[in-house]
Protein backbone atom coordinates (compact mmCIF):
# COMPACT_ATOMS: atom_id res chain seq x y z
CA UNK A 1 0.00 0.00 0.00
CA UNK A 2 2.68 2.61 0.50
CA UNK A 3 4.05 2.05 -2.88
CA UNK A 4 0.82 3.10 -3.72
CA UNK A 5 0.62 5.93 -1.75
CA UNK A 6 4.01 6.79 -3.01
CA UNK A 7 2.90 7.08 -6.98
CA UNK A 8 -0.10 10.01 -5.98
CA UNK A 9 2.79 12.22 -4.44
CA UNK A 10 3.28 14.28 -7.42
CA UNK A 11 -0.73 14.47 -7.80
CA UNK A 12 -1.19 15.06 -4.38
CA UNK A 13 1.01 18.02 -4.33
CA UNK A 14 -0.48 19.49 -7.53
CA UNK A 15 -3.49 19.26 -5.83
CA UNK A 16 -2.53 20.88 -2.57
CA UNK A 17 -1.17 23.40 -4.16
CA UNK A 18 -4.04 24.62 -5.85
CA UNK A 19 -6.23 24.75 -3.33
CA UNK A 20 -3.12 26.64 -1.10
CA UNK A 21 -1.73 28.46 -3.94
CA UNK A 22 1.69 28.18 -2.66
CA UNK A 23 4.95 25.38 -2.54
CA UNK A 24 5.57 25.56 1.33
CA UNK A 25 2.02 25.46 2.76
CA UNK A 26 1.18 22.94 -0.21
CA UNK A 27 4.29 20.69 1.04
CA UNK A 28 2.99 21.02 4.49
CA UNK A 29 -0.48 19.79 3.21
CA UNK A 30 0.88 17.00 1.56
CA UNK A 31 2.79 15.98 5.04
CA UNK A 32 -0.35 16.60 7.13
CA UNK A 33 -2.48 14.17 4.37
CA UNK A 34 -0.30 11.58 4.77
CA UNK A 35 -0.27 11.60 8.33
CA UNK A 36 -3.81 11.39 8.97
CA UNK A 37 -4.05 8.67 6.05
CA UNK A 38 -1.13 6.92 8.46
CA UNK A 39 -3.06 7.62 11.63
CA UNK A 40 -6.27 6.44 9.97
CA UNK A 41 -5.30 3.64 8.16
CA UNK A 42 -7.88 1.27 9.63
CA UNK A 43 -10.77 3.14 8.13
CA UNK A 44 -9.63 2.83 4.96
CA UNK A 45 -11.31 -0.28 2.98
CA UNK A 46 -9.05 -2.15 0.81
CA UNK A 47 -10.43 -2.13 -3.17
CA UNK A 48 -11.62 1.37 -3.07
CA UNK A 49 -10.31 4.48 -4.55
CA UNK A 50 -7.06 5.02 -2.16
CA UNK A 51 -6.35 8.19 -4.27
CA UNK A 52 -9.99 9.10 -4.02
CA UNK A 53 -9.37 8.73 -0.01
CA UNK A 54 -6.66 10.50 0.04
CA UNK A 55 -7.51 13.94 -1.55
CA UNK A 56 -10.73 13.50 0.59
CA UNK A 57 -8.61 13.85 3.83
CA UNK A 58 -6.28 16.15 1.69
CA UNK A 59 -9.52 18.73 0.98
CA UNK A 60 -10.91 18.43 4.62
CA UNK A 61 -7.43 19.18 6.48
CA UNK A 62 -7.19 22.15 3.96
CA UNK A 63 -10.64 23.69 5.23
CA UNK A 64 -9.70 22.65 8.71
CA UNK A 65 -6.24 24.85 8.30
CA UNK A 66 -8.09 27.74 6.64
CA UNK A 67 -10.97 27.71 10.10
CA UNK A 68 -8.12 27.44 12.33
CA UNK A 69 -6.03 30.13 10.61
CA UNK A 70 -8.83 32.37 10.58
CA UNK A 71 -8.72 32.13 14.18
CA UNK A 72 -5.11 32.83 14.77
CA UNK A 73 -3.50 35.89 12.47
CA UNK A 74 -0.23 35.67 12.12
CA UNK A 75 0.99 38.38 9.75
CA UNK A 76 2.83 36.43 7.39
CA UNK A 77 1.00 37.97 4.30
CA UNK A 78 2.86 40.92 4.81
CA UNK A 79 6.39 39.36 4.74
CA UNK A 80 8.68 41.06 2.33
CA UNK A 81 10.37 37.18 1.78
CA UNK A 82 6.85 36.27 0.34
CA UNK A 83 6.95 38.32 -2.33
CA UNK A 84 9.19 37.77 -6.05
CA UNK A 85 12.34 39.48 -6.45
CA UNK A 86 11.83 39.46 -9.86
CA UNK A 87 9.04 39.16 -12.46
CA UNK A 88 9.31 36.55 -15.21
CA UNK A 89 10.09 38.18 -18.66
CA UNK A 90 9.26 35.19 -21.21
CA UNK A 91 5.68 35.16 -22.34
CA UNK A 92 5.02 31.34 -21.89
CA UNK A 93 5.26 32.46 -17.98
CA UNK A 94 3.09 35.13 -17.94
CA UNK A 95 0.45 33.55 -19.23
CA UNK A 96 0.97 30.44 -16.77
CA UNK A 97 0.80 33.26 -13.91
CA UNK A 98 -2.36 35.01 -15.51
CA UNK A 99 -4.26 31.80 -15.54
CA UNK A 100 -3.20 30.68 -11.80
CA UNK A 101 -4.70 34.21 -10.86
CA UNK A 102 -7.75 33.78 -12.54
CA UNK A 103 -7.73 30.54 -11.03
CA UNK A 104 -7.24 31.50 -7.57
CA UNK A 105 -10.12 34.24 -8.29
CA UNK A 106 -12.37 31.07 -9.50
CA UNK A 107 -15.20 30.34 -6.68
CA UNK A 108 -13.57 27.06 -4.46
CA UNK A 109 -15.78 24.92 -5.63
CA UNK A 110 -15.20 25.52 -9.50
CA UNK A 111 -11.44 25.53 -8.70
CA UNK A 112 -11.44 22.32 -7.34
CA UNK A 113 -13.41 20.32 -9.17
CA UNK A 114 -11.51 21.89 -12.54
CA UNK A 115 -8.45 20.76 -10.48
CA UNK A 116 -9.15 18.04 -10.28
CA UNK A 117 -10.49 17.06 -13.52
CA UNK A 118 -8.26 18.93 -16.30
CA UNK A 119 -5.06 19.19 -14.15
CA UNK A 120 -5.39 15.90 -12.25
CA UNK A 121 -6.86 14.47 -14.90
CA UNK A 122 -9.29 12.40 -12.38
CA UNK A 123 -12.27 11.45 -14.07
CA UNK A 124 -16.08 12.79 -13.15
CA UNK A 125 -17.07 9.54 -11.09
CA UNK A 126 -13.81 10.14 -8.95
CA UNK A 127 -13.75 13.85 -8.93
CA UNK A 128 -17.17 13.53 -8.03
CA UNK A 129 -16.56 11.27 -5.05
CA UNK A 130 -13.91 13.07 -3.72
CA UNK A 131 -16.26 16.55 -3.75
CA UNK A 132 -19.27 14.33 -2.41
CA UNK A 133 -21.37 15.76 -4.76
CA UNK A 134 -23.32 14.30 -8.18
CA UNK A 135 -21.51 13.62 -11.76
CA UNK A 136 -23.64 15.70 -13.36
CA UNK A 137 -22.21 18.67 -10.74
CA UNK A 138 -19.11 18.38 -11.51
CA UNK A 139 -19.47 18.77 -15.38
CA UNK A 140 -21.35 21.56 -14.86
CA UNK A 141 -18.84 22.92 -12.38
CA UNK A 142 -15.75 22.54 -14.90
CA UNK A 143 -17.65 24.23 -18.07
CA UNK A 144 -18.98 26.84 -15.83
CA UNK A 145 -15.02 27.30 -14.10
CA UNK A 146 -13.78 27.30 -17.72
CA UNK A 147 -16.06 30.10 -19.22
CA UNK A 148 -15.20 31.87 -15.99
CA UNK A 149 -11.56 31.11 -17.07
CA UNK A 150 -12.21 32.30 -20.49
CA UNK A 151 -13.21 35.53 -19.42
CA UNK A 152 -10.93 36.41 -16.96
CA UNK A 153 -8.14 36.04 -19.39
CA UNK A 154 -9.86 37.86 -22.09
CA UNK A 155 -10.30 35.19 -24.70
CA UNK A 156 -13.66 34.91 -26.77
CA UNK A 157 -16.81 32.28 -25.42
Amino acid sequence: MSDDILTYLPAMRAFARSLCGNATDADDLVQETLLRAIENISSYTPGTNLRAWLFTIMRNRFYSNCIKRARERTGDEDCASQQPAVSAHQEWQVRINELERALEQLPVHYREAIVLVVVLEESYAHAAEILDCDIGTIKSRINRGRRMLRAALGEEI
